[in-house]
């Protein structure tokens, strides 16, 4: 009942602006800040608002004038690191060779992986049990997907790619794999060598796609 009416209040929340001066926009960035230091520490489900607001320095008060929940603050901080791990530019880096670049995202992805494994144990964690967070973990699975399936229709369309390859799917499981065996070496404690899985990873998205070097 609690985590129901925890969903009607995020439902029935507006979505906020940002906040309009610079004080505010500090206050926020330290709550969730605060926050991600607390969730970390001691979890989703016994992490405190009081905690966050202490932890921020902040009056208690001032957290409603941000956020209405605990939810919606474990929202904000999982945002942050949806940003940065999804890494928009880091195929332009490396245009007019496939292979570089695919291993260069793939080792992007891995080191954020590893910066923020806690934040994404959380997240698998309360994916489990609360429909909100299943949601955006099934949205933030989604932008991966088509990034990388964007990818492949260029890869194809230049003829570097396999052609009878339906892209999405294609994505899903090559994307699939990779977040998997992060999900294993960083929060299951399997401990491969950096390097060696970033190159297999690359070399399986290579042979899954069939890819050739531009010059062959």
């Amino acid at each position: 009942m609690a985590r129901q009416a925890a969903h009607r209040k995020q439902d029935a929340a507006p979505d906020r602006e940002p906040p309009r001066t610079a004080r505010g926009a500090r206050t926020r960035a330290r709550l969730v800040e605060a926050a991600r230091t607390v969730f970390e520490r001691d979890g989703f489900l016994d992490a405190r608002l009081v905690d966050i607001t202490t932890e921020a320095g902040t009056a208690a008060g001032s957290f409603y004038t941000y956020f209405d929940s605990k939810e919606e603050i474990f929202q904000a901080v999982l945002k942050e690191v949806e940003d940065e791990m999804l890494h928009p530019h880091v195929r332009e880096l490396n245009e007019g060779d496939p292979i570089a670049a695919i291993e260069a995202s793939n080792r992007a992805y891995l080191e954020s992986y590893e910066r923020n494994a806690k934040l994404m144990q959380l997240l698998e964690q309360v994916a489990t049990i609360d429909d909100e967070f299943r949601e955006m973990r099934k949205r933030r699975s989604d932008a991966f997907m088509r990034r990388n399936a964007r990818a492949i229709q260029d890869l194809q369309a230049s003829g570097l790619a396999d052609p009878t390859l339906n892209p999405m799917l294609a994505a899903g499981a090559l994307s699939g794999m990779v977040s998997r065996a992060a999900y294993t070496n960083w929060v299951l404690g399997e401990d491969w060598d950096f390097d060696e899985l970033a190159k297999t990873l690359t070399q399986l998205w290579i042979n899954g796609l069939k890819i050739q070097r531009p010059h062959a």
